[in-house]
């Protein structure tokens, strides 16, 4: 599949979901209340663009976001080099992140509220948390699957544990700690807009669609406010994709140094032999 062709699809497939979601609703198969005709959600969509009361709501919805995800990496990638590195601290500390991993961010709402107050602090807190995990174990998997060879080849030349690190693991690792971002980015958003959801007070998207809950005939509205989440979310998506294809290019062809230089040999014509050179 080239990467022409990947867009293409993409756009068949939303226009197949838009018309099954159009055709149910106008043929009455669900009632209107319950799933309003798609082109109706998205014109309220494209008209929510022009709502400064709405675009404030989403700026605080990204600021947390951001917050949130930052601060995730900048306590995930230290600690991730470290449990890399150090054995004996990875195995100390192994019971308790296998503990705290599967708790849900949104059961910790209750508490951290208590803890820090309502606000931006408690969302920011619940989104760092949330976001951590995908950054904090990649990089210690990233880590793992770094090139022996050239940390031994630094090593016996003499270079310490911080000059392999900066020099040979924490390159390598790089690209494990990017898709980490990514999928922590999409984690920080859902969280973002669910924390607002659930506390019910404030501004941003998540209000915007507890508030639409309550309204008579806010369907539409709920719908408008999940269209523009999943556009953030679709946006921030292509925006690392695109920054990871540009800053790891080297990275992307999966197959081994030995693998594409059979690659490109093979596919490399064979030389003629030319006049005189062959054999008697």
């Amino acid at each position: 599949m080239t990467g022409r062709q990947e867009p293409l699809l993409g756009l068949l497939g939303a226009a197949a979901a838009f018309g099954i979601c159009e055709t149910v609703s106008r043929a009455g198969l669900v009632r209107r209340s319950y799933l309003p005709p798609a082109s109706d959600v998205l014109v309220r969509a494209v008209r929510l663009a022009g709502d400064r009361d709405f675009l404030d709501g989403i700026g605080v919805t990204l600021r947390a976001w951001a917050l949130g995800l930052g601060l995730a990496c900048a306590l995930a990638v230290p600690l991730g080099l470290l449990l890399g590195t150090v054995p004996v601290v990875e195995a100390a500390t192994r019971a308790v992140l296998e503990f705290l991993r599967p708790l849900p961010s949104v059961a910790l709402i209750p508490l951290v509220s208590l803890l820090l107050g309502s606000g931006t602090r408690t969302e920011v807190t619940l989104i760092a948390y949330a976001s951590l995990w995908p950054v904090l174990f990649n990089t210690v998997y990233g880590l793992g699957e770094t090139d022996p060879l050239a940390r031994d080849t630094l090593r016996a030349f003499g270079f310490g544990r911080l000059a392999v690190l900066v020099r040979v693991e924490l390159p390598g690792t790089a690209p494990f700690i990017a898709a980490g971002v990514r999928i922590s980015a999409a984690v920080a958003l859902i969280v973002a807009v669910a924390t607002e959801l659930l506390s019910g007070f404030g501004q941003g998207l998540g209000i915007f669609i507890a508030q639409a809950q309550n309204a008579t005939d806010g369907t539409r509205d709920v719908l408008a406010g999940v269209v523009w989440a999943g556009a953030l979310g679709l946006a921030i998506n292509g925006a690392l994709v695109a920054a990871e294809r540009r800053l790891f290019a080297w990275a992307q062809d999966p197959r081994p140094e030995g693998a594409r230089r059979a690659g490109r040999t093979a596919s490399s014509p064979r030389p003629r032999p030319q006049p005189g050179r062959g054999r008697p």
